[in-house]
C-alpha cells in the first residue's frame, strides 16, 4: 500500500518520533518492517507486517509457513534482512534457510546438517560481513543427554543467495548455550542505515582496514560437569569464518561468566559485551580490548539487576538501549547504555509486562522504536514503543498478537530499504 494525501498526517507524528530519536524516517509503505515468531512444537514460523504508524502487528497471507523442522531452538536473521536461518533443536542437526520475499512471505529455502554428531542445537550468531553463520550445539560425536560432554560451534558459509554450504567445527566447553559476533572496533554512536566510524582489527591485533574482521564470543554454561561458567573468546578469519581462541584462553578456560548464564549480545559499536544470569537475576558486563587481544574484562559497575529469569538480550539499533527478557517475571527489563563506560542504568518504568514466558526479544531495525518479544506459554508476541527520552517501553496498540504454539524465538528485518532511509539529518 502506498502513500496517499490521507495518510500524510499521520506520518507526520512517526517523523516526529524519529527526529527525538535523532534520525529523519523516510518511509514509502505503510509496512515498516517483518517479524518472524517460530514454534518449538511444530516447526511453523508466523510472519507479521509492523505498522509503521502504531507497531501493530498483521499477520501476512499465507502465515504461518512451514519448516522442515520439528522443533526448532532458535532463529536468526541475515544482516541484509534477506534471509532467516532456522535452527533444529534436540538432535534435530539441520539449519534451514528461508528467503524473505518482498511482501514479507518465507519460500522454503533448503537446509545443511550440522557437523557429523553436532547435536542439540542451542544458539546462532552471524558475523558482520554475513558471510558466516555460527550455530553452537551441545554434543559432540559420542556425546549425548546419557552421556554428557563437550559441545561444538558449526561453522555454515553464506553464499551469495542467503543459502548454506557445508560447515567446519570448532570444539568448545561443555555447555555452549549463546553466541555473538562483535563489529570492529568503532569510535561514534551507530546510526539507522548508516555506519559508525570503525577501526578493523586484524587477526593479529594490528590495524587492518581491508578486512571486516570480529570476535566471536561464546557462553560456556559448563552445567554438565559442574565447571565454572566462562565466555570463550575467539578471533575469526574474515575469510573462511575460521575461530582462532582469543590469547590466554582456549576451549575450557575463558572469562567468567556467574552462575547460569543464558544469553549474550554485543553493544553496536563493538566495544561491550552484556552476559544475562537466569540464576542470579542479573547482567554481566564486559569491556572488549579490541584494539589488542579482544578479551573482555568486566564493568566496574557490573552486574546490573534484571527480573526472573533473564533468557534474552538485546540492544535496539542505536545502542542507547537494553532490554532483557525475563521468563519468570513475565516482563522486559530496559537499560541506558553509557557509552563512555559501559554502564548500564535502569529506565524509568524498565519493567515492561509481557504475557507468559517470554522467550525471545528484538527490536524492529527500521524505525528501531518498536519491540516484540516470543511469548512461549501464551502463543503470542508482545508489542511495545521505546521512549525516544529514557528508552521505557509501553504497550502499543492490541499490544498482544496470536502467533504459532509455543513461540521459542522472535526476529525482525526492514521491509526492503527502509532501514537505509533512516538517517541523522
Amino acid at each position: 500500500m502506498k502513500f496517499n494525501t490521507i495518510s500524510r498526517i499521520a506520518m507526520a507524528a512517526v517523523v516526529s518520533v524519529a527526529i527525538a530519536f535523532g534520525t529523519t524516517a523516510c518511509i514509502r509503505d505503510y509496512t515498516a518492517d517483518y517479524v518472524y515468531a517460530v514454534s518449538n512444537s511444530s516447526g511453523q514460523i508466523s510472519a507479521y507486517g509492523v505498522d509503521y504508524q502504531s507497531g501493530v502487528l498483521t499477520q501476512i497471507s499465507g502465515s504461518p509457513f512451514s519448516t522442515n523442522l520439528t522443533n526448532p531452538s532458535t532463529l536468526v536473521a541475515a544482516p541484509n534482512g534477506k534471509t532467516i536461518y532456522v535452527i533444529g533443536g534436540s538432535q534435530q542437526n539441520q539449519v534451514q534457510y528461508m528467503p524473505v520475499g518482498s511482501d514479507g512471505k518465507l519460500y522454503g529455502g533448503g537446509g545443511a546438517g550440522m557437523p557429523a554428531g553436532g547435536t542439540y542445537p542451542t544458539a546462532a550468531a552471524i558475523d558482520l560481513a554475513g558471510t558466516h553463520l555460527f550455530v553452537t550445539y551441545t554434543y559432540q560425536n559420542g556425546y549425548g543427554p546419557n552421556s554428557p560432554g563437550p559441545g561444538g560451534v558449526a561453522i555454515f558459509p553464506i553464499n551469495s543467495d542467503g543459502s548454506l554450504g557445508t560447515p567446519t567445527n570448532v570444539n568448545v566447553g561443555n555447555d555452549p548455550v549463546a553466541i555473538a559476533a562483535s563489529v570492529p572496533t568503532c569510535t561514534a554512536t551507530p546510526v539507522l542505515g548508516g555506519s559508525a566510524n570503525c577501526v578493523i582489527v586484524g587477526t593479529s591485533g594490528a590495524t587492518n582496514n581491508g578486512t571486516n574482521q570480529s570476535f566471536v564470543y561464546v557462553v560456556d554454561a559448563e552445567q554438565v560437569k559442574g565447571g565454572t561458567p566462562t565466555i570463550l573468546g575467539f578471533v575469526e578469519d574474515p575469510t573462511s569464518g575460521a575461530l582462532t581462541p582469543i590469547p590466554g584462553t582456549n576451549p575450557n578456560n575463558g572469562f567468567n561468566a556467574g552462575v547460569f548464564p543464558s544469553a549474550i549480545a554485543i553493544d553496536p559499536t563493538g566495544k561491550y559485551v552484556y552476559v544475562t544470569d537466569k540464576a542470579q537475576n542479573q547482567v554481566y558486563g564486559y569491556a572488549i580490548a579490541n584494539g589488542t587481544s579482544g578479551a573482555l574484562t568486566g564493568l566496574v559497575s557490573s552486574p546490573y539487576a534484571t527480573g526472573q529469569y533473564p533468557v534474552s538480550i538485546t540492544i535496539e539499533p542505536r545502542g542507547k538501549y537494553v532490554y532483557v527478557a525475563n521468563y519468570n517475571s513475565q516482563t522486559v527489563s530496559s537499560y541506558s547504555l553509557n557509552l563512555a563506560s559501559g554502564s548500564l542504568g535502569a529506565s524509568a518504568g524498565s519493567n515492561f509486562t509481557t504475557t507468559t514466558g517470554p522467550t525471545c526479544v528484538t527490536v524492529e531495525p527500521a524505525l528501531g522504536i518498536y519491540l516484540y518479544t516470543s511469548d512461549y506459554l501464551n502463543s503470542s508476541v508482545s508489542g511495545g514503543q521505546l521512549s525516544p527520552n529514557t528508552g521505557a517501553l509501553s504497550a502499543v496498540a492490541t499490544s498482544f498478537f496470536p502467533s504459532v504454539s509455543q513461540p521459542i524465538c522472535v526476529v525482525s528485518v526492514p521491509n526492503g530499504s527502509h532501514a537505509s532511509q533512516s538517517t541523522q539529518p
